[in-house]
C-alpha cells in the first residue's frame, strides 16, 4: 500500500520576507531574527539569544556537559551538529567544494576560508596593527605575537609557541618524522610548506614577483631580500661594530673577521 506524505500546511506568513510558518509561535521566533532580538540572556556571561533553545545550547559550554557521543570512537560534543561535524574526519566525506578550483572541504567554514585565497578578501582586522587576515584563527594567532604569549610548550625541551601547529611542525624536529615526500625524487621532509617550495626546483615555478624590476623567486624570504637591494634597507647589524648588512648570511661573514683578528 502506497503511504501518503502529509505536509503541514503554512498558514502564518512573515511580513518581511514572505517567509510562511506553520505555528504562531514559530512565527514570532522568525521574527525575532529580523528584529535582532534577544530576550534569552545567560545569567552566567549574559550573552543573549533569540530564542531559548539556543541559550540551553549555549549553557552546556558552561557545565561542560557534552551529551552527545560518536559511535565510531566515543568522542563527546556539547552539540550535535559537532558530532556529525567530527564524523567526517572518519568517513573522509567533504561535501563542500570550491566552484572555481574544485577543492573540496569538510566543514562549510572551512570553504569560505578557502575561496578567500581566489577574492583576496581579509575580512579580519587587527586593532593593534591593522594588519588583516581572511580567517578569524588567524587573526586570533596574529594576536599572540602583540601579547608574546606562547600557550603551547614542547614537553621535551620546554620551547614555548603561540599556535598548537607551530609545536607539530617543532615536534618534527625531535622525532625526525618527514611524512612529506617528493612524488618526483622522493626527498622528504618534515613540513608541507617545504615540500611546496621543493617542487618548484623541478617545475622552475616563481610566484613571488619583485614590483619594482619584475624579478622573479621561488621563495617569499628571496623576494623579501632582494627587496633590500631597491630600499638599501639593512637590518642585521654587528654587535661588535655596528656595521650592518641586508642579510643575515653576510653578518655572519663579516662576525668571522672580529674571530679572526682574535685569533692573530
Amino acid at each position: 500500500m502506497e503511504k501518503l506524505s502529509v505536509t503541514k500546511k503554512k498558514t502564518y506568513e512573515c511580513d518581511i520576507c514572505g517567509k510562511g510558518i506553520s505555528e504562531r509561535s514559530n512565527l514570532r521566533k522568525h521574527l525575532r531574527t529580523h528584529a535582532k532580538e534577544k530576550p534569552y540572556a545567560c545569567e552566567l556571561c549574559s550573552k543573549a539569544f533569540s530564542n531559548q533553545a539556543n541559550l540551553k545550547r549555549h549553557m552546556l559550554t558552561h557545565t561542560k556537559e557534552k551529551p552527545h557521543a560518536c559511535p565510531i570512537c566515543n568522542k563527546a560534543f556539547s552539540l550535535s551538529r559537532e558530532v556529525k561535524k567530527h564524523l567526517r574526519t572518519h568517513t573522509k566525506e567533504k561535501p563542500y567544494a570550491c566552484e572555481i578550483c574544485s577543492k573540496a572541504f569538510s566543514l562549510s567554514q572551512n570553504l569560505l576560508s578557502h575561496l578567500r585565497t581566489h577574492t583576496k578578501e581579509k575580512p579580519y582586522a587587527c586593532d593593534l596593527c591593522s594588519k588583516t587576515f581572511s580567517n578569524s584563527n588567524s587573526l586570533k594567532i596574529h594576536l599572540l605575537t602583540h601579547t608574546k604569549e606562547k600557550p603551547y610548550s614542547c614537553e621535551l625541551c620546554s620551547k614555548a609557541f603561540s599556535c598548537q601547529a607551530n609545536l607539530k611542525r617543532h615536534m618534527l624536529t625531535h622525532t625526525k618524522e618527514k611524512p612529506h615526500a617528493c612524488p618526483i625524487c622522493n626527498k622528504a621532509f618534515s613540513q608541507s610548506q617545504h615540500l611546496k617550495t621543493h617542487l618548484r626546483t623541478h617545475t622552475k615555478e616563481k610566484p613571488y614577483v619583485c614590483d619594482i624590476c619584475s624579478k622573479g623567486f621561488s621563495e617569499r624570504s628571496s623576494l623579501k631580500k632582494h627587496l633590500r637591494t631597491h630600499t638599501k634597507e639593512k637590518p642585521h647589524a654587528c654587535h661588535i661594530c655596528n656595521k650592518a648588512f641586508s642579510q643575515s648570511q653576510h653578518l655572519k661573514t663579516h662576525l668571522r673577521t672580529h674571530n679572526e683578528r682574535e685569533t692573530i
